[in-house]
């Protein structure tokens, strides 16, 4: 039988600024967008679309409902790198069990931003 989902492909983030935030996006995940447009523009992250959308009217706060994590290889240096790109710390990192590893970080947009170290997934280089 045919699966009707085949797993997540994109995760979009809102923010008020789309060119600041797609230099920021750039240099944190370290990959030019290969969609630029005004109303939207997609960067490529190991092969799942990390999405930036113009937001007409700033929201002074996100629903924290979701969060997607981005997998990497050294959650301590990646996290602080953020941080040093002017993103939050929300959660530093934290081993979570059987050797995972979670941090969560804020957007200059008010975006969160999972970072995950999983070694169960195999994460290549």
């Amino acid at each position: 039988m045919k699966k009707t989902i085949s797993g997540l492909r994109t995760t979009i983030y809102f923010v008020d600024d789309l060119k600041a935030a797609k230099t920021w996006y750039a240099k944190a995940f370290e990959v030019q967008p290969y969609f630029d447009e005004p109303f939207y523009v997609g960067f490529d992250i190991g092969g799942y679309e990390l999405g930036l959308q113009p937001q007409e009217k700033p929201s002074n706060g996100k629903v924290e409902s979701v969060v997607a994590f981005w997998g990497v290889h050294d959650i301590e240096a990646e996290f602080n790198r953020l941080v040093a790109l002017g993103a939050t710390a929300s959660e530093k990192p934290a081993e979570v069990g059987e050797g995972i590893w979670v941090a969560t970080l804020v957007d200059p947009w008010g975006n969160r931003i999972g970072l995950i170290f999983n070694p169960h997934f195999g994460i290549k280089p």
